[in-house]
């Protein structure tokens, strides 16, 4: 044993550094692992690889990612979620928007209220194992959703299981994001 410092060990060749592909975008693949493997099982795999990949951020506006095309059509206490997503961009009924967005498991973590100006809306996309919207898309048998939206988002947030409380995976998406 010495005490010289390993220098650090060189990646192969043909290593890449970028993002790590995420095999649950292929819905067929999704349907082979669920044949063999039960409901809370398959959400921690599928969990497991939406943290390896990390967000696509291929469409991080929530009234244009392809992957909640489906959820934007629900109407929900008599307006659907494309709807609420023009109030909110618009800065009509800013006491409504909380409760609407709630019934689709959405939170707000911030947003500028200021009038005339954007709304640089910060939403949560609740796609935990018993989140509100996995019926929606269950229904319309799109399995492998989480993953699909996570290619889409900006930033996924995972808050770690407890004693009381399972893992909980949110999709952020912005509402007049900066750039836009």
């Amino acid at each position: 044993m010495t005490n010289k410092q390993q220098p650090p060990a060189k990646q192969p060749a043909g290593a890449s550094t970028g993002r790590v592909a995420n095999p649950f975008l292929d819905a067929e693949f999704y349907h082979r692992m669920r044949d063999y493997t039960e409901r809370d099982a398959a959400f921690s795999k599928e969990l497991a690889a939406i943290n390896e990949s990390g967000a696509g951020k291929q469409s991080t506006d929530m009234r244009t990612a392809p992957s909640l095309q489906l959820l934007r059509a629900v109407v929900k206490k008599g307006v659907s979620l494309d709807t609420m997503l023009e109030r909110i961009v618009q800065g009509v009924e800013m006491g409504l928007w909380e409760p609407w967005l709630s019934s689709f498991g959405i939170e707000i973590r911030g947003v500028n209220y200021a009038k005339g100006e954007q709304r640089n809306a910060r939403l949560a996309l609740d796609m935990s194992l018993a989140c509100k919207v996995n019926s929606v898309f269950a229904n319309a048998g799109i399995t492998n959703w989480r993953s699909l939206v996570a290619e889409d988002c900006a930033q996924i947030k995972i808050d770690k299981p407890t004693v009381s409380s399972g893992a909980k995976l949110y999709a952020i998406f912005y509402l007049d994001a900066p750039g836009k």
